[in-house]
């Protein structure tokens, strides 16, 4: 099945779900994905608004230029859904306890979101931005973070011994967030 240009609103796909096929130019607004199977379904240049997607089983599912706005991703695996030609954006996201263990996902934006205790062990982010997000106890490990913007960030702690961060932006402010390993103090 194939859908375009088409908008859904306020739909409850926790008690029918979403027609499997592939969406393309779609928008979701005020629709609620609560532990939802998406699985193997193909969304190429959608837009999910202020959606609940918390728990969704997005096993194979594609994100092709895909921006979540105003969005709550609870525990999504982004890490088991297709990773060919993987693109997405957030902007006023909840996404705790997301992962993105082995994701390749240049160059995406991460907006005023909340990652905390999310995983990105082993994940390209080369020139990736995060603006203003809260990265506590997110979790960066072997993770490629080559010219990422962390400048407005908060609350990370990266290893610079365990992650590739080469050319990437940190502000004067968050600079404990890469020492703090080393369990020294900063003052200014």
């Amino acid at each position: 099945m194939f859908i375009e240009n088409k908008s859904f609103e306020k739909e409850n796909y926790t008690i029918s779900p979403l027609a499997k096929g592939e969406y393309d130019q779609c928008v979701f607004t005020h629709c609620d994905f609560t532990n939802a199977d998406l699985t193997q379904i193909c969304f190429n240049d959608c837009s999910f608004i202020s959606c609940n997607l918390s728990m969704a089983r997005i096993t194979g599912t594609s994100f092709r230029t895909v921006g979540f706005k105003d969005c709550k991703l609870l525990g999504l695996l982004f890490d088991s859904c297709n990773g060919i030609g993987i693109s997405f954006h957030f902007e006023n996201c909840q996404m705790d306890h997301v992962s993105f263990l082995g994701c390749k996902m240049r160059n995406t934006l991460f907006k005023n979101s909340r990652l905390t205790e999310s995983d990105f062990t082993g994940a390209d982010i080369t020139s990736g931005i995060f603006d203003r997000c809260d990265l506590s106890g997110a979790k960066f490990e072997n993770t490629i973070l080559e010219k990422v913007d962390f400048r407005t960030a908060e609350h990370y702690s990266i290893h610079p011994e365990s992650n590739r961060i080469k050319a990437a932006i940190f502000s004067l402010n968050g600079i404990g967030g890469l020492l703090d390993r080393y369990a020294i103090k900063i003052t200014n």
